[in-house]
């Protein structure tokens, strides 16, 4: 059985992030969306919040899983039995990041390899960080992510 373990903050999931699990879930057997904390990053909503979001969001694919994580993602990898780690790829400067990370997750875990999908082309310019910006300020978000992600957004603003 394929494991990927997809990672990230998901401050909030997007519609962009979305699209890759459906995806990833017709790759492989086994989708695990692991939600992080980030050191660089100011989250606004807790953990458990990003968590029970992306388990609502994600419900439609059977064999998708939500976890929250707080260790080293090559470690968590290791613990789930997976040997793959899933990233998408937006923009050039996103490709530069992620190559930094490969390289890293490489020197701690060799057995762990890394593939990149792109999000559909209609979904690219999503970002969390441009959805929190334009939530922040009462735009409307509903076209970037799920009706649930919004709702939460609006009640947090």
């Amino acid at each position: 059985m394929k494991t990927v373990v997809y990672p990230g903050t998901f401050n909030p999931i997007t519609n962009g992030h979305t699209d890759l699990v459906e995806r990833a879930a017709g790759i492989f057997d086994r989708v695990i969306v692991a939600v992080g904390t980030s050191t660089q990053k100011a989250s606004h909503m807790t953990l458990e919040g990003r968590v029970a979001l992306c388990q609502e969001v994600l419900a439609h694919l059977g064999n998708v899983e939500v976890r929250g994580f707080t260790c080293l993602l090559t470690d968590f990898v290791r613990a789930e039995g997976a040997n793959l780690i899933l990233r998408g790829l937006r923009t050039v400067a996103d490709f530069e990041y992620e190559f930094q990370l490969v390289g890293m997750n490489r020197a701690l875990a060799p057995e762990i390899e890394t593939i990149f999908l792109a999000p559909a082309e209609h979904l690219g310019y999503i970002s969390s960080t441009l959805v929190r910006e334009i939530a922040t300020y009462g735009g409307d978000i509903s076209r970037f992510v799920h009706p649930s992600v919004a709702r939460a957004m609006q009640r947090e603003v």
